[in-house]
């Protein structure tokens, strides 16, 4: 057996996970009309969680350039904003607007995450890219060509989350949106697969931010523009490897010692369940109905559905008994005092108090206004939550991909609900024909919600011909949602 000599300056060849990543992106044809038509609800839905953000002065703070006055006249446009920035700060601030309101679509393995996330530099990139060309008569990304971005994006960041866990060793999970944000935007820049591996290399560099921002008891804002910041930090790293040339690292992930294995992943190599293809978009979930963690969506819709039974009898409730998978336990089984929204939305007992008392779950309903409401804390302070070993089962399950819950409701003096249990939420893919007029409803309303009505009008004209949209410019089509 050879011993590594860590005196060596003989540079190796790119770590084969790089390798892998890049010839996916330059050269895989993706053929999947469902990918494609999932994508295009995927960017509406994107688009709608960014305008519903609009209404959130702590996001919209961070939407402009990084200093006053630092604008780029022709630079990428903030959807429902005025804002022309530079491709890195776009990014940041697009990719904030989707993730915000936690509303944005979702993925969950071993490790967790949301693949629109990716957008917030997909969108800079294209709409950067496809201004320039306007003004010096080049060649412009259609719409489809973005979705195909899209589908890569996902399909990296969902494939590595299969089977590797960022989470279980502190770390969040936007590392994987700033790997695939990477990837794609070096290509979508010009950059060939040696200025990919390079770009990406320099991601694994960065190594990870911690998770402490997602959990008690440090919950707070930050998880909402984590995602942003990954977009950011993307494009930086292709700008630099196809227009600055920078030098790449081709053992970031497995030199001895020094590599982010090592460094990072307690010296595991990472473990892939199947080649890059569009498995992720075909199986993507959408959050369509409640802005809430998606461990607990079906728990909340299980709470709607007790909501009329119960309303009317809160001081009389004893117990209500919760049952999750193990990564809900993990991630938002929470108790004591909540400090801000960020540390409700990932309460699973908060959220299914609001819909209980209320028959409602919106963004507002994470407010301190309505979080005030003593019945709450009463409610969650009788609830008792366990792990259901089927519903962890069926979560890792690769034909499934479940994520089930079940509330029931016990009253003092005796009697019961019934136990009502949802293995997968609207969202999910086996409900797509249910989900998808739900999602549209979404879009149009939050449409309607922060744009002009002449804005409105042509946004949903446009939309409701896929043929025609795809084949549109993309910056044609991000005009429509700039102030």
């Amino acid at each position: 057996m050879s011993v590594h000599d860590i005196r060596s300056a003989v540079r190796p060849d790119p770590d084969q996970p790089m390798v892998d990543i890049a010839n996916y992106v330059a050269d895989y044809r993706i053929e999947s009309e469902e990918a494609y038509d999932t994508a295009r609800y995927m960017l509406l839905d994107s688009l709608a969680t960014a305008m519903m953000a609009m209404k959130f002065p702590e996001c919209v703070k961070h939407l402009g350039p990084l200093v006053p006055g630092a604008t780029l006249p022709g630079g990428a446009r903030v959807p429902g904003t005025s804002y022309e920035l530079d491709p890195a700060q776009a990014a940041f601030a697009i990719g904030t607007q989707i993730r915000w309101l936690d509303f944005n679509d979702t993925w969950l393995a071993a490790e967790w995450g949301h693949p629109s996330d990716n957008l917030g530099a997909i969108l800079a990139a294209a709409d950067w890219l496809g201004r320039k060309a306007e003004r010096e008569g080049g060649h412009a990304l259609t719409v489809r060509d973005v979705l195909g971005y899209a589908i890569k994006a996902h399909e990296i960041q969902g494939c590595y989350a299969l089977k590797n866990s960022f989470n279980r060793v502190g770390q969040d999970h936007v590392i994987l949106v700033r790997l695939a944000s990477t990837a794609v935007a070096t290509h979508m820049l010009g950059g060939d697969k040696e200025q990919i591996v390079t770009a990406i290399s320099h991601s694994w560099i960065d190594n990870g931010s911690l998770r402490t921002y997602r959990h008690a008891p440090n919950t707070g804002p930050r998880k909402s523009w984590a995602a942003g910041d990954a977009c950011r930090r993307a494009m930086i790293h292709a700008i630099n490897a196809v227009y600055r040339g920078v030098l790449g690292y081709p053992s970031a992930l497995s030199a001895k010692t020094w590599g982010y294995y090592d460094v990072a992943f307690g010296g595991k190599a990472f473990q892939f369940e199947r080649p890059f293809g569009s498995y992720v978009m075909e199986n993507v979930l959408f959050k369509i109905s409640f802005p809430a963690e998606f461990h607990a969506q079906t728990a909340v819709e299980c709470a709607m559905k007790l909501h009329g039974e119960v309303a009317g009898r809160i001081e009389q409730i004893e117990k209500v008994v919760i049952e999750t998978q193990e990564a809900g336990m993990r991630i938002i089984d929470k108790t004591g005092p909540l400090a801000n929204y960020a540390d409700r939305d990932h309460c699973i007992q908060y959220m299914v108090a609001v819909p209980l008392i209320f028959g409602r779950l919106t963004a507002a309903d994470y407010s301190d206004d309505i979080a005030s409401d003593p019945r709450i804390d009463m409610l969650r302070e009788t609830m008792v939550v366990s792990e259901n070993p089927q519903f962890t089962r069926d979560y890792f399950d690769p034909e499934k991909r479940y994520i089930g819950n079940s509330v029931q409701v016990f009253f003092k003096g005796g009697g019961s609900t019934e136990k009502i249990s949802i293995d997968c939420p609207i969202g999910h893919r086996t409900r797509r024909a249910e989900g998808i007029p739900v999602l549209l409803k979404k879009f149009e309303a939050a449409m309607r919600g922060h744009l002009p009505a002449n804005k409105v009008k042509v946004i949903l004209e446009a939309t409701g011909n896929p043929a025609e949209l795809e084949g549109m410019p993309i910056q044609q089509f991000l005009d429509m949602f700039t102030l």
